[in-house]
């Protein structure tokens, strides 16, 4: 049961790319936070706060995502795969583009 489902890998490869995606978002999180601080203020570390740990809770639930794909496919050879990892990642990436609208119209207009 530890060897990989298929030749191709496919469930392995799919694992790797959330993962990357994980990571290529919280780093764009951290640089918005960087880059909002000065103009939005706390409001930005908070969405910042809150979008590493959303970004953080579906690094996790992208190994439980594997996990569960493998094992269905081992054992019965049926696909079994929810949502949540894709609707985490959807409110980390709506989070950090409404802290960027909110840098944006700080810049637009300054006080």
């Amino acid at each position: 049961m530890n060897e990989p489902f298929d030749p191709g890998l496919q469930p392995e490869r799919t694992l790797l790319a959330w993962r990357r995606t994980c990571l290529a978002l919280a780093v764009a999180t951290a640089v918005a936070v960087r880059l909002l601080a000065e103009t939005v203020g706390p409001a930005a570390v908070i969405a910042g706060l809150a979008g590493l740990a959303l970004n953080a809770v579906a690094y996790v639930s992208v190994a439980g995502r594997y996990r569960r794909v493998h094992l269905g496919l081992t054992r019965s050879g049926a696909l079994a795969v929810g949502g949540r990892s894709l609707a985490l990642m959807t409110v980390t990436v709506l989070l950090v583009g409404v802290a960027c609208a909110g840098y944006v119209a700080g810049r637009a207009w300054p006080t």
